[in-house]
Formats: C-alpha cells, structure tokens, sequence
C-alpha cells in the first residue's frame, strides 16, 4: 500500500493537482485535510475516473477532511471518541464538532486524515481548544490500540506543531511568541507516542520541511516548517518500507501552501517465519 497525506487547501482549487499526483505517484490512499467544501461539493468525477473512491467530511467552507483510496473503503468514522468541538464564545462539552477527522479501514488499516486545530494565538481560546483536541486524540488511539494492539492504526495529516527546533527554517515563528512551537504543543504532540504511535518518515527522512507560507517569498528562501505527518502503530511502523516529501509540489500553478508526505507499506514483509512449523515434501 501507498500512503499520503496532503493539506490540500481547498479540493475544488486543486482538485486537478491531487488526482494527478495521485495517479502519477501510484498512490493507493490520498489523505486529505483543507479541503474547504461539503461533501456534496466535493468534487468526485475526477477522482472517480482515475480510479478512486471518496469519503468526505466538511460542514462549510472551512477546515473538511477525506480519504480517496482504490482499495474498498469500509468503516468510516467522522470523530474520534471524545473528540472535543469549538465555536466562537461557546466553550463547554457541548460545543459543535468541527470537520477535522475522518476515519476508516482500508485493506485492514485504519486510517484517519486528520486536521488538527491552529491554535491562533497563546491566548487564545483555540489555543486550549487545541491541546483538548490532541488530549482527545491520545486517549482515543491509546484505547483502540489496547483494545487491538497489532492493529495498523495511521494517523496523518496536518498536526499544526513543529516538534523540533530543527523543524522550523520560518524566522516569523519564535519560541516563547508564537503558537506551533509551544512546550504544551510539542508536548501534546509527543504524548501521541505513549499512546502507541511514531513518527515512522522521520527515521527514513530527519530533514524536510512540508509547510511554506505564501507571504513573502518563503518558499524560494525555503522558510518553511514541518507540520504534517505520518504516526503508525507498531504494527505499521514495522510495515513501511520507504517515504517521501514531495517538496516540488509547492512549485507550478496554483499550489497548496503544504506539499504531500508518503508512506510505503509492506504488510506481506512483516510476517515472522521463524516460528512456523517445517514443512517437508
């Protein structure tokens, strides 16, 4: 199987741009987040012709996720369990679910394309929204890995926190000012891990950014940060066998401010022989 995961900023713009990465790149599950439409606006027809099937989730024109997969799509969640919601000047376990995260399995792996909350500011009410969420995200996974410990569990898609210092080339984000770099942001973040996942393109890729701005020429000066992210479960993590940051497509017309990240899985490699009985002829 081949995995990516895109912050597509919004699908209707760039719907020629996913599908053909998608097809150029052999890419069997296309994790998408920003896609900026409700699901009967989404745009199928092309992704359809080339092949894939489409889950969507979005409520307006902001935030939305899917998953287009050529492999059956069975399952699908659109939360998380206790997956907090958020409006302006509404704070409480009431709050409305926001369209950041779907689920589903897709030949036997769970995946869920997830965008997680900005934060907006240190002092904002996003801000605690934010780590709520991630909070949330933690105990959900943690749970469904104690419940099915060898299950291939993804989690991708845009996390809005730069885990390392190395991770940031962007000057406008300070340490101490500004949100994604926060100690409780990176602390959240590698929280993920106690629950049961890693980060499994880091070991193949430690350098990269996925993120630049479109404001003052970021990208030619390479200003950018590392935001998006593929999390797998043990029994993923040992399942993948190469991953890429396609850097090139932030270049070309009209490109979203993030560019995709891929994951290889070999689930038919993962098999341990050794304590199979022998079989003679």
């Amino acid at each position: 199987m081949r995995l990516a995961t895109w912050n597509i900023n919004s699908i209707r713009t760039r719907v020629s741009r996913a599908v053909d990465f998608a097809v150029r790149e052999d890419i069997d599950v296309l994790a998408l987040q920003e896609i900026k439409c409700k699901p009967e606006q989404f745009p199928y027809a092309p992704f359809e012709e080339a092949g894939y099937h489409v889950e969507a989730h979005g409520l307006n024109q902001w935030n939305g996720v899917a998953i287009a997969s050529r492999l059956p799509i069975t399952d699908v969640e659109t939360s998380f369990a206790g997956m907090p919601g958020f409006a302006k000047g509404h704070e409480g376990p009431d709050a409305p679910l926001e369209a950041r995260a779907i689920g589903a399995m897709i030949d036997g792996v769970k995946v869920w394309s997830l965008y997680v909350p900005n934060g907006r500011s240190l002092d904002d009410p996003h801000y605690r929204y934010k780590l709520h969420w991630l909070d949330e995200l933690r105990q959900a996974t943690a749970a469904e890995l104690a419940a099915n410990p060898e299950l291939p569990l993804a989690l991708v898609g845009d996390f809005n926190i730069i885990p390392f210092p190395e991770d940031n080339g962007d000057p406008a984000i300070v340490e101490g000012v500004s949100t994604h770099v926060s100690p409780e942001e990176r602390a959240a973040f590698f929280a993920l891990e106690s629950a049961g996942v890693t980060d499994v393109v880091r070991p193949l890729i430690p350098e990269g950014f996925t993120y630049w701005d479109y404001q003052r020429l970021k990208f030619p000066r390479n200003e950018g940060i590392r935001i998006d992210f593929v999390l797998g479960s043990r029994a993923l993590a040992d399942a993948v066998t190469g991953a890429s940051i396609h850097r090139n497509e932030r270049k070309g017309e009209q490109p979203s401010d993030h560019v995709p990240v891929v994951v290889d899985l070999d689930f038919a490699g993962t098999d341990d022989d050794d304590d199979m009985p022998m079989i003679f002829a």
